[in-house]
């Protein structure tokens, strides 16, 4: 899709773009033909320098320049290009509301592997692994997630993302993260019904306990949010290509990732 879009030139907005595609011009390499055919007169000579900035940051495989570009509400068209260093990402934290909240655990999933990173742990190594990746995906992360983890750990986190909250709300699925999931059909088993607030009573008892059962739980609810990202994502994808004036085929909905942490019952029994 990125190679269709024109949105992210100056001065080119939604309008001008579909303008493009109803002339014919529908991606990067149309653009430049119609443009050696005109002799590059008027807009598409001024626009004919970043069409051709666009293909070579594109080859060095760079979704910040996009990012940077793009209207907030068109990043998710940076997802499919790109989505071989895309990096699911969901924090929990203490949750007092006092001003000395602090993570507990982030699950990150590349559509491979899950990482989860632990306070007093190991989760300052979440600073080394993100650099792995160049695209970030959150559920409300612009407003909570991503400030959270920079502040805290003193890091700068990747400018390519994309925030599934305001992508869905642009469909028409408004709520949280788990309402959003029951739009689509995504079913969390055990962990169907539970909540942020759950998971800060969670960290709680296992800071008072030290009962590893309890971690694990929790981390299985962490890592369960990044893997319906992943599943959102794809799904919000197809539904904005479908909106779209263009003959373009959706995505393949992947099966969904398997969570290495085990729910225990008797935890959820206790805490729940």
């Amino acid at each position: 899709m990125l190679r269709n879009t024109f949105c992210h030139l100056p001065n080119v907005g939604i309008k001008t773009e579909k303008a493009f595609w109803r002339q014919g011009i529908l991606d990067w390499e149309d653009f430049l033909r119609q443009a050696e055919i005109q002799g590059s007169p008027g807009r598409i000579e001024r626009l004919l320098p970043h069409v051709n900035s666009s293909l070579q940051e594109l080859d060095k495989n760079n979704p910040e320049f996009f990012a940077e570009m793009l209207p907030n509400q068109e990043k998710w068209r940076l997802f499919w290009e790109f989505s071989e260093s895309t990096a699911y990402i969901d924090i929990e934290t203490t949750g007092t509301g006092k001003g000395l909240d602090h993570i507990t655990t982030i699950a990150l999933y590349d559509g491979n592997h899950v990482y989860t990173f632990v306070h007093g742990r190991n989760l300052e190594e979440f600073s080394d692994q993100i650099r792995d990746y160049g695209l970030v995906v959150t559920f409300n992360g612009a407003c909570f997630d991503i400030p959270f983890i920079e502040k805290e750990l003193g890091i700068v986190m990747p400018r390519a993302h994309i925030d599934l909250r305001f992508v869905l709300k642009s469909l028409g699925y408004k709520g949280g993260l788990k309402k959003c999931e029951h739009w689509f059909g995504l079913d969390r088993g055990n962990l169907d019904g539970v909540d942020g607030y759950w998971a800060v009573l969670m960290w709680s008892a296992f800071e008072n306990t030290g009962d590893e059962r309890i971690l694990e739980t929790l981390l299985a609810y962490n890592v369960e949010d990044v893997l319906s990202l992943e599943l959102l994502l794809c799904h919000a994808y197809n539904l904005k290509i479908a909106e779209l004036p263009l003959d373009k085929k959706g995505i393949c909905i992947p099966s969904p990732g398997l969570n290495p942490y085990r729910v225990h019952g008797e935890i959820m029994e206790r805490i729940g």
